[in-house]
């Protein structure tokens, strides 16, 4: 085992516990002498980690501790790239930049194997069908996500009828043509899908909707029957 995975299996051996536990229950379980770990541990408090706790009392990792991309493996390197790269090609401008300046830090701090690896990666994203129009609504609707407040929406559906909605978005769906507003309706008392090209005029509510994201999620989920994990097909 290299000592970047050792790193890697400590640090998400601790995330298991929420008390301290002791050193030789963590050098048992990574199979290394306690001396070994001790020094791990002192490695990755150097990196950033808090890891708290001393010899003889046990240990606890703080919350709040990212690993450093040179702690991912290959395959994971590839995945990051790759999934960058679709999001740089394939949402709005400020999620495509974002994209880009995470995929430029990780670049960074990368070792020069890895680095090289991840310059010349031969995963590609291919052309796709132009995406409709909506990206400027994008930025509002994804603040209103992350804070959990109401939207006033002007929407025409597929038949041309157009209506003044107020909804509590929840979830917002990428795909290759379209983008999907996933929320409930006020209007329809129920959930409800919305094209971000066919939403006219979108205007932020200051106020947040009553009931939590995630519990929004997990309704619509059962009543879409999307088990959790699953793609939403639209």
């Amino acid at each position: 085992m290299s000592r970047a995975q050792r790193l890697l299996d400590l640090i998400q051996l601790l995330r298991g516990y929420r008390r301290p536990v002791s050193g030789a229950v963590l050098a048992e379980a990574l199979g290394i002498s306690l001396r070994t770990l001790y020094r791990d541990i002192e490695t990755l408090n150097a990196q950033g980690a808090h890891i708290d706790g001393e010899p003889g009392i046990g240990y606890v990792l703080r919350p709040g501790f990212m690993l450093p991309p040179l702690m991912f493996s290959e395959d994971e390197i590839e995945a990051i790239v790759l999934g960058s790269r679709w999001v740089a090609d394939r949402t709005d401008a400020a999620l495509s930049g974002a994209a880009r300046s995470a995929l430029a830090k990780i670049s960074a701090v990368l070792p020069p194997d890895l680095k090289a690896g991840l310059d010349t990666s031969g995963l590609l994203i291919g052309p796709g069908t132009a995406i409709a129009t909506g990206d400027a609504e994008l930025p509002v609707i994804r603040s209103a996500i992350r804070t959990e407040r109401k939207l006033r929406i002007f929407y025409q559906d597929g038949s041309g009828r157009s209506s003044n909605r107020t909804i509590w978005p929840f979830a917002l769906g990428f795909f290759d043509r379209v983008r999907i507003v996933v929320a409930w309706c006020e209007l329809r008392e129920g959930f409800r899908h919305f094209r971000t090209d066919r939403i006219s005029k979108v205007q932020a509510v200051d106020k947040r909707y009553p009931r939590r994201r995630q519990v929004l999620l997990k309704e619509w989920r059962a009543s879409e029957g999307i088990p959790n994990g699953s793609e939403f097909h639209y």
